[in-house]
């Protein structure tokens, strides 16, 4: 499905799968795919201001102007596709509060990593919609935690649904850019994400080159997997340090920072075609925590024929450089929309935002600005 040689489609717009790289010249626009503007994905709906993967998160993320929305999935114990940050649900939902669910409490080893609490994979669908959502980061986002308890947590069929009403509602097709969580563990659990996610996509008329869905996930093998059974495009998920579960799991040795050598790239190219690094790996902090100049791996993915897309761009002080921080509280609000700016002229094609008002209005300011050039 993925074959450099094909036509890759980008999450809103067919691309030549070999775009020509940049001049050099510094110019961002130049390094940037032909006739495509940079898109604003909202990090698990406008999570900067709702309880994140709810319904009420999605829809104000599209309402504040997201060309795409990212539920991240998990799996129920009956097989459902549902959107949590992670199989563990203590901190982003109320089942403590439940004392029919206290002896589902326990400790699995998910990725490698000891872990406690309560497991979707333990919860039918019926059951699982007896909780409610709460703020995940209530120290760092007491406004949101207002929200909590008012929302449930939903299924991908229900993301789906709220996207093609608030696409028909803004004239404007909303994207959905899902990612597979912990692929490997559910897959040991006999919960395999891919075959439930591409089942709901072809029902729902999803499965096809210009459907605007792109597929993440930080394994390889599954994306590779997806690449034989989907034809919406994949993007490899890139983390600051470590190494691929799944890969970690085999007993290679090949890390992410080995994903982002120019052979690495290419091999992406095989299968994917976006390539969705941290944040880090496109603008190194200094010693000091500042950024400045990028690395070479927006050009050399271009080079490629991928496309890049960034994460996470958070308002809050302790998530941005230090260079655009303001003040010295860790929780209040810093200058994001300059972390931007520093992004979209290093050359990415999108990025995921916890607070997409900001990312929409600095992109459009960006591209009034500089769209000449």
């Amino acid at each position: 499905m993925a074959a450099t040689t094909t036509a890759v489609v980008a999450l809103g717009a067919a691309v030549p799968a070999h775009a020509a790289p940049g001049n050099g010249n510094g110019n961002a626009h130049a390094d940037r795919h032909p006739g495509a503007e940079p898109i604003v994905i909202a990090h698990r709906g406008a999570s900067g201001y709702r309880p994140e993967h709810t319904l009420a998160a999605y829809r104000l993320a599209i309402r504040q102007g997201a060309d795409y929305v990212e539920p991240d999935l998990v799996a129920t114990k009956d097989g459902v596709l549902v959107a949590r940050h992670e199989n563990e649900i203590s901190g982003t939902t109320d089942v403590a509060t439940h004392p029919e669910f206290a002896d589902r409490r326990t400790t699995k080893s998910i990725d490698g990593v000891s872990v406690s609490g309560w497991f979707t994979e333990d919860f039918t669908l019926a059951e699982l919609k007896t909780l409610r959502a709460k703020e995940r980061l209530p120290q760092v986002r007491p406004d949101n935690t207002r929200y909590d308890g008012q929302f449930e947590v939903p299924t991908l069929e229900e993301v789906i649904q709220l996207v093609k009403r608030e696409s028909g509602r803004t004239g404007r097709t909303i994207g959905i850019a899902p990612e597979t969580k912990h692929p490997t563990y559910f897959d040991s659990i006999g919960l395999s994400l891919e075959e439930p996610l591409v089942r709901t996509l072809r029902r729902n008329g999803l499965d096809r080159l210009n459907a605007k869905v792109v597929i993440q996930s930080f394994e390889t093998g599954n994306l590779r997997e997806l690449a034989g059974r989907t034809r919406v495009p994949l993007a490899q998920l890139v983390d600051g340090s470590g190494a691929p579960y799944d890969l970690k799991a085999a007993g290679s040795a090949t890390t992410y920072a080995d994903l982002v050598t120019p052979a690495g790239l290419a091999d992406i190219a095989t299968y994917a075609e976006w390539v969705a690094p941290a944040k880090n790996r496109i603008l190194p902090r200094d010693g000091s925590g500042a950024i400045g100049a990028p690395s070479a791996l927006v050009a050399d993915a271009h080079a490629a024929g991928l496309r890049v897309v960034t994460w996470t761009m958070r308002v809050e002080n302790q998530f941005l450089p230090t260079n655009h921080r303001i003040g010295t509280d860790p929780d209040a609000k810093g200058d994001l929309a300059g972390e931007i700016d520093a992004f979209l002229d290093a050359g990415v094609d999108a990025l995921f935002s916890d607070n997409p008002d900001v990312a929409v209005a600095t992109r459009d300011s960006w591209l009034a600005g500089e769209g000449a050039a």
